[in-house]
């Protein structure tokens, strides 16, 4: 399912969440350490580095690390912080905390810290993406760490997320953001330094859920947006109801639906029906990722050997998130179920209880027939979710080759989403403003870092112009919060996505590329260009892999001052000349097309402001554009479309960005 269109109705599966994290640090027996403070953490080199943490008002705590050494005194509420170093890039070391207790943090390496943020397109997991399979395999690189924010929402800032470092290996792997890992492993091959990674994302959010409240209500444009949060509270529970049944509703118009377990008459859940005929798939993934792009119903099943000593035991079954409902057998029998009476289903961890009654000696089989009502279906949870032992006890891991078979397939659904309801205001949706920089972001900014790389967008299409406001304010919010100075942030500009268009038109998704462009204005900031990587049915690009080597060019170039290409052709300004005009460029060196084609992509207009498409010719680090019905030409427009057809790069392969040369539309006067 698409996390994008769905994430709104997030609505009650994460609340505890907010009130369990950020709770008052006010009285501490002994030291307490954030989350991000911990084991495995990679801190940034050549920088001071700052550790925090909370213990009894007025205690006394040291940290100490590589012969280096801070002391504090916690304030009056319990909160201390120091700063540590600079450190040079190696390790691992080991980090003394000490006040009335004493911890020890260890195998810290120093390196470069980067924060990975943004919806669904950052959040996508390695294992989804394409050769995701054998970036796993090869993934053995304990130098490289991510710490994975836990969701959370809250109406006020946290101290405190959940989540761990964890090394990257081929057991590990799978569950990194992708666009994230391969930021990361290129920053690590050309630096040669260790390289940590923070990723803190959640799907189909929009950027004012990224902004602390502080920064909307200082802009006249948003104060609604902080009106419409603060008026929400008495109303939440009737809109909530009201809101469900709507959506229920039209999800039932909209999502392909379940016509009844065909396969269970057929006998694909007895242990022993003739798998001879099935396929084989290896999990967690999407059916998608490896090649099965339907929705519809689709069995698993595996073949396991039970030890002799789990036999007439009650065991424990978790097969990680099922994307969107499953039912379950173990030997025949039916051990679990979920559907919509499970909130967020599509990303609900499946565990169940096999009652020792089915449990034997030897052979046994699990199947699970997934039901996907739309988008990407299948196993979607990390690996180390997916295992079976007896209960509270050791268990074996189910990850592997299981194999599968088509119950029924259907095309694609095509959804409606102008019809969707939307979703009421309040600290449980994780689209309203401000809840997320409140419980994923702000915890954070204590943490010393490099940069940021984001990767956002989708949801603000329809409020571009909003979008040339909001993002800016959004990457000034999160700089101050760090005060750390005007730190990297870079961002990837919208792919594309849709079915193409014939003929020139208006575009959001194309006024969203053109905010993005325009925040380049912002100092320290970067764009990866990713129009020629987009999937029309898919608005999750597998190719993450050029994503993160677009960010990590601009990054090596900037930030590590390497000599290299590090953006396609960006629009400076045009000149009409007669009937044609010409369009200079930046970063051209090398102009050309891809596959040596005519240049495609361009639209010309003349006074009346209605584009055609245009003939196209590069002329050194220029392109000339003309139509021989235009005769008086005005405007020139390059990749103007949610899903336009362009092939312009440069000498270095890279893209150029999408631009249009009129002003919202405005031709305006002759140049």
């Amino acid at each position: 399912m698409n996390q994008l269109d769905r994430t709104i109705r997030l609505l009650t599966g994460f609340g505890l969440l907010a009130l369990v994290f950020g709770l008052p640090q006010s009285a501490f027996a002994n030291i307490k350490l954030p989350s991000l403070v911990g084991d495995n953490m990679v801190v940034q080199h050549h920088a001071k580095v700052r550790i925090w943490g909370w213990a009894d008002p007025g205690e006394n705590v040291s940290v100490t690390m590589a012969k280096k050494s801070a002391r504090t005194q916690a304030d009056s509420k319990g909160k201390w912080e120091v700063q540590i170093g600079p450190f040079q890039p190696g390790g691992p070391h080991e980090m003394k905390i000490a006040g009335k207790n004493t911890i020890v943090v260890k195998n810290i390496l120093v390196g470069e810290v980067w924060v990975a943020s943004g919806q669904s397109n950052m959040e996508w997991q390695l294992r989804n993406s394409a050769h995701g399979a054998e970036e796993i395999a090869a993934a053995n690189t304990p130098e490289i760490r991510l710490f994975t924010v836990k969701k959370a929402t809250s109406l006020d800032t946290r101290d405190d997320v959940a989540g761990k470092w964890v090394l990257c290996s081929p057991d590990t792997a799978g569950d990194f953001s992708a666009v994230a890992y391969f930021f990361g492993k290129e920053l690590h091959q050309a630096t040669k330094v260790p390289v940590g990674l923070i990723h803190s994302s959640w799907g189909g959010t929009p950027a004012e859920a990224w902004t602390s409240r502080s920064a909307l209500a200082a802009v006249p444009e948003f104060h609604s947006l902080v009106e419409a949060l603060d008026k929400s509270a008495a109303s939440l529970p009737s809109a909530l109801r009201d809101y469900q049944a709507a959506l229920a509703e039209w999800e039932r118009k909209n999502y392909l639906q379940d016509p009844g377990n065909r396969g269970a008459e057929l006998g694909y859940a007895k242990p022993d029906h003739n798998e001879s005929e099935w396929k084989t798939m290896r999990l967690p993934q999407a059916w998608e990722t490896a090649g099965l792009s339907i929705d519809g119903a689709v069995w698993f099943r595996k073949t396991i050997e039970v030890p002799a000593g789990w036999a007439g035991k009650d065991l424990s079954l978790s097969l990680g998130a099922i994307d969107d409902f499953d039912t379950t057998y173990f030997n025949g029998g039916q051990v679990g179920t979920t559907g919509t009476e499970t909130p967020n289903y599509w990303m609900a961890p499946r565990k169940y209880v096999v009652p020792g009654h089915l449990v034997r000696a030897g052979r046994n089989v699990i199947a699970v027939r997934v039901f996907d009502h739309y988008g990407d279906g299948g196993f979607t949870g990390p690996a180390s979710d997916m295992w079976i032992g007896p209960v509270n006890s050791a268990s074996v891991s189910l990850v592997g080759d299981w194999v599968y078979k088509v119950e029924f397939a259907a095309e694609p659904v095509k959804v409606d989403y102008s019809t969707q309801p939307v979703a009421p205001t309040g600290s449980r949706n994780p689209n309203s403003p401000t809840v997320l920089y409140n419980a994923m972001l702000a915890p954070l900014t204590s943490y010393s870092i490099r940069g940021v790389i984001w990767y956002q967008g989708e949801s603000n299409a329809g409020r571009a112009r909003q979008y040339r406001t909001l993002f800016p304010c959004m990457i000034r919010d999160w700089r101050a919060a760090w005060k750390e100075g005007d730190f990297p942030f870079l961002f990837v500009q919208l792919a594309n996505y849709q079915a193409p268009r014939a003929e020139p038109s208006e575009s959001g998704w194309a006024e969203l590329r053109e905010a993005q462009l325009m925040t380049l204005k912002v100092p320290e900031t970067g764009m990866a260009v990713i129009i020629d990587i987009g999937e029309e049915r898919d608005i999750h690009p597998k190719n993450k892999k050029d994503v993160g080597h677009r960010l990590a060019l601009w990054a090596l170039a900037n930030t590590y001052g390497q000599k290299l290409e590090y953006s396609g052709p960006m629009y400076e300004r045009f000149t009409v000349e007669g009937d044609k005009i010409r369009v200079r460029f930046s970063h051209a060196a090398g102009l050309t097309t891809k596959g040596e084609a005519a240049l495609e992509g361009f639209a010309i207009a003349g006074a009346d402001g209605k584009f055609v498409w245009a003939k196209a010719k590069i002329e050194g680090t220029d392109v000339v554009v003309w139509n021989e019905s235009i005769r008086n030409p005005r405007a020139v427009r390059y990749g103007w479309a949610d899903n336009p057809a362009v092939n312009l790069y440069n000498g270095a392969g890279l893209p150029a960005s999408p631009f249009r040369t009129d002003v919202d539309g405005d031709v305006g006067p002759q140049r």
